[in-house]
């Protein structure tokens, strides 16, 4: 069941579904940890995917770890095409950072930001909305944290050393294999090691359609240090290198039609992390994170222009303090990141020649900087009263280096909250945040530019976002349950738009585009009592740009809309050794959405359009049974989809294959029933 942590350690019993956030701080103990800090700022919707939750659904994606997460949707069933949606707003408008550091940028605005794989992943963080000082570079519409494992938590009792084996198959359509290596150097320090493949044929939809460019191969090697060396200290290093590849359609995100052609593509990542942090005993103590990651993609557009390829790099740290006086606990910090992105042509110029605007050129540039200084301050004057404060101030500097363009911006954003007991068992939060973001590195594949023209407008302006929630928690007898109404707000929203605008713009031009909003309710009801338990929620929100109601096709790099949603989950676990869980989730008919607007505005067609995104409402069915008192082998059974529901999901793009001269355009099916077993040996 999904423990919906709310960071209020102070008040953690009236919260829904909360795992203590002392809790979550011993299973993390490298990096900044923002679950620790007692936030209170939109704490109602945060939300932590814990490890169990992880294993026993099997989650292969990032579709499986946020599948019963309110406000978050996934959308692309296939691992290299998957966006996240959080209250509409796509991951690009999200700090993503896997123990502290940073997933930034674009590779290709046709496939996904953000590439993870559950099997290393202790727990999974999200804050929705923006919120604290804290929350790192760029968290218009919150964050999420991914939280590796710890080495030495993997051991059992005084054991020195073990291993991990597990073997998956999937019906639909596939096998999972990984290998997990623990072992104590000293005292509390240990090493992990991990390699997990997985191997995917093309996947079919509820009809039994296949669905053509939807098989990958994916590896992973994943390799951390760390632990409690004394005196208050801590480390963790740790270096993951993730691979995906396959034949994929020319937009990944889209169905391939029987006499399209597949293309060869290869993504990969490497990220290497340090985190250090020492706790004085004496009210003080400090935590820095150092990394550097960096992303590839390549796709070989044999029929065209050939092998062409892209990477980011993004290295940066952050450093920050805490101090306790009284009835104050004080975090202050300053980060640093720099980023840089780089696409080019591969191949023989006699093949990419004719397609590029100067021959001359074959590789395109940008680099991006960006520091900040933080402070965020918790205040309990009382035992029933939490106020939260705080300010952040971010500089950004974005420069082109292949074309010699810039855009320079720097802004001080504020927060402030409280959580306020009103009787026992009923808690009142309300918050309101600011974030400020200004133009970071583009999207790799479009960097090429026009001779003469210029993909940055003048005036450009940084994005603003104020972000206000106000909700009730109960908790009493085992039952929990939580309200809130939000309202965000985005005021100058920097995107490039579909289409090439009149000279001297080029084809890719960011430039303001208006004024962004999303307000909706989040309600949440859960049960636990012994065996027996209970989650459920719903949720609705409206997300428009300059009033008009935005889709995933138009707004891509900005955001997508979906229907009213709900999901409930019962679980059964009649002893420690077996567990039964059943997960119901619905989305309801979101229709006559108006499209096209930017094509109407370009003289492309006379008239905007519309298109619907039909409902759907799906089954899934869980298993786990430990067969022996040593519990060292474990055996997962699920069923995804039990009914064969044939769908796309909301955070895809809509079906546009209606309308003429846009029979291309739509997202992909997701899988039909899908069957997984897994069997895992511990040793």
């Amino acid at each position: 069941m999904l423990k919906h942590a709310l960071v209020c350690a102070a008040s953690a019993a009236p919260i829904l579904l909360a795992w203590p956030a002392s809790t979550l701080a011993q299973t993390a103990p490298e990096g900044p940890s923002e679950v620790d800090e007692l936030v209170v700022v939109g704490a109602l919707t945060d939300v932590a995917v814990t490890r169990s939750e992880l294993e026993s659904t099997q989650a292969n994606d990032l579709q499986d770890i946020f599948r019963r997460t309110p406000s978050v949707t996934v959308g692309g069933s296939v691992g290299l095409a998957q966006k996240i949606y959080v209250r509409g707003l796509e991951d690009s408008l999200l700090n993503v950072t896997v123990d502290g550091a940073p997933q930034g940028g674009t590779l290709f605005h046709h496939i996904g930001r953000v590439s993870i794989e559950p099997e290393l992943l202790e727990t999974v963080e999200l804050q929705t909305g923006a919120g604290e000082a804290t929350a790192g570079f760029g968290a218009i519409g919150g964050a999420i944290r991914f939280r590796t494992r710890d080495p030495v938590s993997l051991l059992e009792g005084d054991r020195r050393f073990g291993a991990i084996a597990k073997a998956g198959w999937f019906a639909n359509d596939g096998q999972k294999y990984s290998l997990t290596g623990y072992g104590r150097l000293m005292g509390d320090v240990g090493v992990m090691a991990s390699f997990v493949h997985v191997d995917r044929d093309a996947m079919e939809d509820g009809d039994g359609v296949l669905m053509r460019g939807t098989a990958g191969e994916q590896t992973l090697g994943f390799l951390k240090v760390g632990g409690d060396i004394g005196d208050g200290h801590r480390f963790a290093v740790s270096y993951e290198q993730r691979e995906e590849k396959g034949a994929f359609g020319q937009r990944p995100n889209w169905p391939v039609r029987a006499n399209d052609r597949l293309f060869p593509a290869e993504a990969e990542r490497r990220t290497a992390v340090v985190n250090y942090g020492f706790e004085s005993g004496q009210g003080w103590d400090l935590e820095a994170t150092g990394y550097v990651t960096r992303t590839d993609f390549t796709q070989d557009r044999f029929d065209r222009w050939g092998l062409y390829g892209a990477e980011i790099e993004s290295q940066g740290f952050d450093l920050r303090g805490r101090l306790e006086r009284g009835a104050h606990r004080l975090t202050a910090g300053v980060e640093h990141r720099r980023d840089s992105v780089m696409s080019q042509y591969l191949g023989d110029i006699a093949q990419w020649g004719p397609w590029t605007w100067d021959p001359t050129i074959s590789r395109f540039e940008e680099e991006g900087r960006l520091n900040a200084v933080y402070a965020q301050n918790l205040w309990r004057p009382t035992e029933a009263l939490r106020v939260s404060f705080g300010a952040r101030y971010d500089d950004y500097e974005l420069e082109q280096l292949t074309y010699g363009g810039r855009a320079d911006s720097d802004g001080v954003s504020f927060n402030a909250g409280l959580d306020y007991e009103l009787r026992n068992g009923l808690t009142l939060n309300i918050g309101y945040a600011e974030a400020f973001r200004g133009k970071e590195i583009g999207d790799a594949f479009t960097l090429e530019s026009r001779p003469g023209r210029r993909s940055l407008a003048p005036d450009l302006k940084a994005e603003t976002v104020g972000n206000f929630e106000v909700g009730l928690a109960w908790v009493q007898d085992g039952w929990t349950a939580s309200a809130v109404y939000y309202d965000m707000k985005i005021k100058d929203v920097i995107l490039d738009q579909l289409g090439s605008g009149p000279a001297p713009q080029s084809s890719t031009y960011y430039e303001n585009v208006g004024d962004y909003q999303s307000d909706g309710v989040e309600l949440r009801l859960g049960y636990d009592a012994g065996p027996w338990g209970l989650d459920a929620f719903y949720n609705s929100y409206d997300a428009r740009l300059n009033g008009r109601q935005i889709e995933g096709y138009e707004q891509i790099a900005l955001g997508n809309s979906m229907g009213d949603n709900f999901n409930v989950t019962g679980r059964f676990d009649p002893n420690p050794r077996l567990g039964f869980q059943a997960s119901l989730t619905h989305y309801s008919d979101l229709n006559d959405i108006e499209v096209l607007y930017r094509e109407v505005e370009l003289g492309y067609i006379g008239q905007t359009q519309f298109v619907d995104k039909p409902g759907y409402t799906v089954l899934d069915l869980f298993a786990r049974w430990t067969p022996f008192e040593d519990r060292n082998i474990e055996l997962l059974a699920a069923v995804y989809n039990v009914f064969n529901e044939t769908y796309r999901a909301h955070a895809s793009v809509a079906d546009y294959s209606a309308i003429p001269g846009y029979e291309i355009v739509r997202g992909l099916n997701e899988p039909g029933r899908n069957v997984r077993l897994t069997a895992s040996y511990r040793f």
